[in-house]
This record gives C-alpha cells, sequence and structure tokens, in this order.
C-alpha cells in the first residue's frame, strides 16, 4: 500500500512539474498579446512510462470479472513539445512607410543577429523597420532592435541619404525617391518556415534554428512573384486571449488536482504508519 501510494505522489509531482511549464507558456502568450508580430505557442502533453502490476495469484477470485487484470501505474506526464502557430495576426494602419505586415502564412523577415557565438540569422514577423546611420551618410535598415534586415541578395540593405521619399511595395521591393526620380534600392528578404516546430525561440520576438540540426527542410526561399506584403501596416500578435485564459483555467484545475493527490497520498501513509503501530 505504501509503495503504491509513493507511486501515485511521484507520479503527480512529476505532472505538477510539467503542468507549471505550461502556466509559463500560456504566461509567455498573454504578456505579449500585444507585441507586434508575436506568433502564440501551444502545449503538447504525452505520458510517461507505465508499469503494469499483475498481483492477483488466485485464479478463482478473478471469476466474473469485467475489469482488465491488474492495474496501470504511470509516471505522470511531460511536456512533449510546443507548437509554433504562424497564422497571420490581424492587420493594423500605421501610416509610417517603414512598416510592413507580411500577408502569407509562415513567411518571415530575415536578420543578421551578432551573438557571443558570432553572427546569426534569425527570423521574424515584426515588420517595424527602422534607418539607423552608419559611415559616409549611409542608412542600415534595422529591426527595432537595431539588427540589420537581410536583403534578397543575402545582405544588408544599405541606402544613401538625401531621399525625399521611400515607401515599400507589395513585393517587398524598398522604392527611393530621389531627384524626382523613383528607383528600387534594396528587396526584403522573405523566407518560408517549413517547420515551424523545429525553430528555437530566442527571445524578443525572433527565431533560429538550432545547433547541431540539419537546416535543410527548416526554412525555404520564397520566389519573389510569392511574396505578399502590406505596407503602412504591421501585423498585430495572434494570441487568442479567450482561449489562453481558459487553457490557464485547465492547467491550474490539473496542477491543483494533482496536489490534492499528493496531500491525500500523504494523509494515507500517515493513517498505515499508524495502524502498523
Amino acid at each position: 500500500m505504501a509503495t503504491f501510494m509513493n507511486r501515485s505522489m511521484i507520479q503527480s509531482a512529476v505532472t505538477m512539474g510539467q503542468l507549471q511549464k505550461k502556466l509559463d507558456l500560456v504566461g509567455n502568450n498573454l504578456s505579449n498579446s500585444e507585441t507586434t508580430g508575436y506568433k502564440s505557442r501551444n502545449a503538447d502533453f504525452s505520458s510517461l512510462l507505465y508499469q503494469q502490476i499483475d498481483n492477483q495469484s488466485h485464479s478463482e477470485a478473478e471469476v466474473g470479472r469485467l475489469t482488465p487484470e491488474g492495474i496501470r501505474v504511470g509516471s505522470g506526464a511531460k511536456l512533449g513539445h510546443t507548437n509554433l502557430d504562424l497564422t497571420q495576426g490581424s492587420l493594423k494602419n500605421t501610416g509610417r512607410e517603414l512598416d510592413v505586415a507580411l500577408l502569407e502564412d509562415h513567411h518571415m523577415f530575415g536578420l543578421r543577429v551578432t551573438t557571443e557565438q558570432g553572427q546569426e540569422i534569425h527570423y521574424t514577423r515584426a515588420g517595424n523597420f527602422y534607418l539607423n546611420p552608419i559611415d559616409d551618410g549611409q542608412l542600415l535598415l534595422t529591426d527595432a532592435d537595431g539588427h540589420p534586415v537581410i536583403g534578397a541578395d543575402g545582405e544588408n540593405i544599405i541606402l544613401e541619404d538625401n531621399f525625399q521619399a521611400i515607401n515599400i511595395d507589395p513585393n517587398g521591393r524598398i522604392l527611393v525617391t530621389r531627384n524626382q526620380n523613383q528607383v528600387v534600392e534594396g528587396t526584403l528578404d522573405v523566407s518560408e518556415a517549413v517547420r515551424p516546430r523545429m525553430l528555437e525561440s530566442v527571445g524578443a520576438n525572433r527565431f533560429r534554428i538550432p545547433d547541431n540540426v540539419e537546416e535543410d527542410g527548416i526554412m525555404g526561399d520564397v520566389l519573389s512573384g510569392d511574396v505578399k506584403m502590406q505596407s503602412q501596416t504591421l501585423e498585430t500578435s495572434n494570441v487568442d486571449v479567450a482561449r489562453q485564459m481558459t487553457e490557464m483555467l485547465m492547467a491550474q484545475r490539473a496542477y491543483q488536482f494533482n496536489a490534492k493527490s499528493i496531500s491525500t497520498g500523504d494523509q494515507m501513509m500517515g493513517l498505515v504508519s499508524q495502524l502498523r503501530s
């Protein structure tokens, strides 16, 4: 009896730890419900190993039994994986020329980010871009954190200063007006997340391909004719607040249930100890 209760308490304790991870995930989604281009993550659980215990030694006692023989004692549940939801959020007009929203699901902008390990390629749906001055009167197109935006040629997008107007067309071309003449001085690079579940979140609404993972098949190139975006517009978060609140309540109830299971197991073990004494 005591051994069974120990198993029950261990199962509940393991599951509570995994439920806490889901609550953290839901909390992160809710806190980013107003973040430009944020994509929510959903958690999927899977069962851990279980043990089949067949301790009925008298076949006569099984006569007329309707339930399966023995009992199954599990080890709890774990957070199997998290799914990245790359469906489009609602669009909000800003009137700002360097704000642009992708109109196709799974399409992402590329950023060149300098880390302690060197330069990495990160991906994002946030299209609020800025022009930052660099040497010799040139301007570098960056994201809100100052990371260079990658162009279709794989290089940073650098523009010469002293232009009258700038805008981004539906195919991602950056059109600059100089001396009443409009010319294309860059094109935004757009990639498709073929296997979004494999992408690793690095914070600040950015994703990367994890280390020691084959890059082929995770991100794919998008032909220029298939790129669709809307300028002077930003994509809002795709977090469904009502759904996230429901998920939070369900996770809290499950957490409370497992906590009660530990408390009940402890009380029963106390009763067993009193009977033995």
